[in-house]
Formats: C-alpha cells, structure tokens, sequence
C-alpha cells in the first residue's frame, strides 16, 4: 500500500470513529427513558404497562417504519446531509421530553425522536460498506455498534450520577444540544462515493456516467429489488429472524433497571452506576470481539458469521437463566449481567456483515433499514409492551417476583435465535456465491435490459 493509499484509509477510519460517536448519542438518547424509570416512572405515576408503551411502540412504530423509507432515501439521496437532520430532529425532541408532565406529554416526542433516529444506522451503514473491502466490514460493524453499549452504559451513568444531581429534566435538555451541535458538525462532512456507480462509471462513458450518479427516487424498484433478495436468500431470511428472536430479551431488558431495585433490593443510583460501567467494558470487549472473531472464524471455516453467533449464544444460555434466579450477592449474577452485554456486543458485527453481504449493493441502505424495522417492531416491540403488560397481570394475579419471571420467559423465548443462527451460517456460503454470479450476469446485459 502506498502512502496515499495509506492517508486514505486513515481517513475512512477517522469517519468510522465519527459514525460511532454518533452512534454513541443515538442510543444514549434512546436508552435515556429505561436508564431513568426508578426516576421517571414515580414522578410522572406511570403503570408498567404505560412504562412500556413508551418505551416500545410509541417509538418503535414510528423508528421502524420511517427506518426503511429513509434507508431508500439514503440510497439515493446525499446521505451526511440526510444525518444531519435526522440527529437535529431526534435532539431537539429529546429536549423536549425533559418537559413532559405525564404519559401523553412524553409519547409524542418519543414517537418523533424514532423519526429522526431512523435516519443513522442506515444511511451511516451504506456509507461504511462504500469505505471498507467485504473482507473487513464484520470489524467495521462491530466497531460502529460499540455505540450500543457505550451509549447504553453512558445514560446509566448519567442517570447513576447526574440523576440525583441536577434532576432527570435537565440531562434530556443538556444531551438535546449536544446532538444539535453534532448535527451542524456532520453538515461540513462530503458524501461518500458509492461503488457500485463508481463501477459502472469506469464501463459507461462520461455523460452516462454522470446519468447514472443522480439515479431517480424510485422507491417501488427498490422495494421490488428487495422483496427479490428475501426470497433468493434463505440465509438473509434465517439471520434475520435470529436477530428478532434475540431481541425479545432485549426489548424485555428496558425493565431491568426496576428490577435491579424493586426484587433485587439495589439503589437505584448505584445499580446505573454499576451496570453502566459494566455494560460498557463488556460491551466493548463483545463488539470487538464479535466484528473481528467473526471475520477470523469465516476466513478460517469458510462459514457464514451467524455460526460464529450460534456458538455464543448456546455457550452464555446457561448463564443467561442463571442469572435470572440467582440471588444478587452471587458470582453467577453479576457474571450475567458482563455476559448479557458481551453477548448483545458480539451480535452486531456479524450481523450486519452478514446482512449487507447477502443483498446486492444498490439496497444495502434499504435492507438495513428493513432488518432494523423487523428487530424493533417485532423483537424489541414484543419484548418491552408484553413484557409491561404481562407485569401488570401477574402483579393483579398476585405472583411474587413478576419482573423476574418476565425476564426469564423471554431469556427463553430469546433462545430460539440459536438454531436459526446454525441454520443461517450453514446456508450462507450458497447463497452468497449466487448471488455474485447474479450480479455478474447483469452486468453483461445490454442496458435497456437492467434500467
């Protein structure tokens, strides 16, 4: 490689830190209203199911379903100016839910700040996979979603240590300017050029070139090319029903934090305080071993990323139940807690490689941003509604510990990733090779054929 070569991959590996700062804000702000509910949950007289409604649909519906009509807008569209706005909406609204005085007054921003959440991941993963070589996008995926548990261990210790400090009002107000400043940061940013156009500019002339760089908005072909892709790839489909499944726990966890206090006996600010600080060293370590221990176990195996998540997954299930169970003065329990983190960081990396390598290039923007509709809408959703909801029934019914019992019903129901994940990584290697002869037959095709 030479030097300019080199001062080029700097550069694209700065953008990836920037990407994940950002990334970094988006679940701080998402993660904020579960990292308060010993805070926010008394003061506005919420119901555990009212708890889980804004923290589920009432944001998830509206980040679902605009996630996969900005991911076609970002395949089209200047994709850093499109961030720019989603990550002002999303911060200004989350200001305004530190101004919320009861259930209603804080669904609206909630429903409006997955508006402008949605825009990120998609648009930031389609520009990624046009700075990066296939052979390293399980890295870059998982360095891009260390903003997972970072985020998520940031609003813990916000809410652990600023929380009783300055009130949970004004940290939302402080975290919306913040994101306000790096929206007017990422403006100053340049699109980045896509391949696949930069490789049909290399066989077209110049004015088709230029013809082909300012592609129209066609949201039916791209939907339609989709649809396709689901149906040509069993392996696309497989990892992403695993990624759901995996996400019912997940979704579920958004109540952790009140049982920590509430059937465990913790104080609420130092539970955030300690889980925080946890879940972003285990975090950490999961997605950087996810992104590059899956990259190594595919060049290694010649299998698909999502064995290489079948094997973490079946060897931290027995943990998983555990620690549901066990007292909290237990060893088991507070390696459930590093374990529940290091696992949800190994997910992202392989993943998402995986997702994008399995669809052809001009939807990448699109499939991530209907693979993060199904993990939110269906996953996530499910997880935290009917986990709120089933906490109210059981307490009417008068069972002891409901919280416990919640987590470790979807803990089980989580479980099922495990052999679709098998069955995923299996198939990978098949419908990857044919989905590179595809493309290479339609790049032979006279061009009144592929338009």
């Amino acid at each position: 490689m030479n030097q300019e070569e080199q001062q080029v991959a700097s550069h694209h590996y700065l953008f990836l830190g920037f990407l994940t700062l950002l990334n970094v804000m988006n679940f701080v702000d998402r993660q904020l209203l579960a990292s308060f509910a010993n805070f926010i949950k008394p003061a506005l007289a919420l119901s555990d199911t009212e708890f889980g409604l804004l923290t589920g649909f009432a944001f998830i519906v509206f980040y679902a379903f605009m996630g996969l009509f900005m991911g076609a807008l970002a395949d089209r569209l200047h994709r850093p100016r499109l961030v720019a706005m989603g990550l002002a909406l999303w911060s200004l609204l989350t200001a305004a839910s530190g101004a919320a005085k009861g259930f209603a007054s804080l669904a609206l921003p909630r429903m409006f700040i997955g508006v402008g959440e949605s825009v990120l991941t998609p648009t930031a993963m389609s520009m990624l996979s046009d700075r990066f070589p296939t052979e390293r996008m399980g890295f870059v995926s998982g360095f891009y979603y260390m903003g997972v548990p970072i985020g998520v261990g940031v609003s813990l210790l916000i809410a652990g240590y600023l929380g009783p400090a300055i009130g949970w009002r004004n940290c939302f107000y402080i975290l919306g300017a913040l994101g306000l400043v790096f929206a007017l940061v990422m403006l100053c940013v340049k699109e980045t050029p896509r391949k696949h156009l930069q490789a049909d500019a290399a066989q077209d002339d110049s004015a088709q070139a230029s013809a082909n760089v300012r592609q129209p908005i066609d949201f039916k072909q791209t939907f339609s090319t989709l649809v396709r892709a689901l149906k040509s790839s069993p392996a696309l489909c497989l990892t992403m029903a695993g990624g759901v499944a995996l996400h019912f726990i997940l979704g579920a966890a958004a109540f952790d934090q009140l049982w920590y206090v509430e059937e465990r006996g913790f104080d609420r600010a130092y539970i955030a305080q300690t889980t925080g600080w946890i879940g972003m060293f285990a975090g950490i370590l999961g997605n950087l071993f996810g992104g590059i221990g899956s990259d190594w176990f595919m060049r290694r195996t010649g299998v698909g990323r999502a064995m290489f998540l079948f094997w973490i997954m079946l060897i931290f299930l027995p943990v998983n139940i555990a620690y549901r169970l066990v007292p909290p003065d237990s060893l088991w329990f507070w390696t459930g807690i590093f374990a529940g983190f290091f696992q949800l960081g190994c997910f992202f990396g392989p993943t998402f490689s995986t997702v994008q390598e399995l669809v052809p290039p001009q939807i990448r923007a699109t499939v991530v941003a209907f693979y993060i509709l199904s993990l939110n809408l269906i996953g996530l959703g499910m997880g935290i509604t009917f986990g709120g909801i089933s906490i109210d029934l059981m307490r009417a019914a008068g069972v002891a510990e409901p919280y416990t019992w919640m987590l470790l019903i979807f803990t089980l129901l989580s479980a099922t990733a495990i052999p679709l994940f098998w069955l995923a990584g299996r198939r990978y290697q098949q419908d990857r090779t044919a989905l590179l002869a595809h493309s290479q037959r339609v790049q032979h095709l006279p061009d009144h054929i592929t338009r």
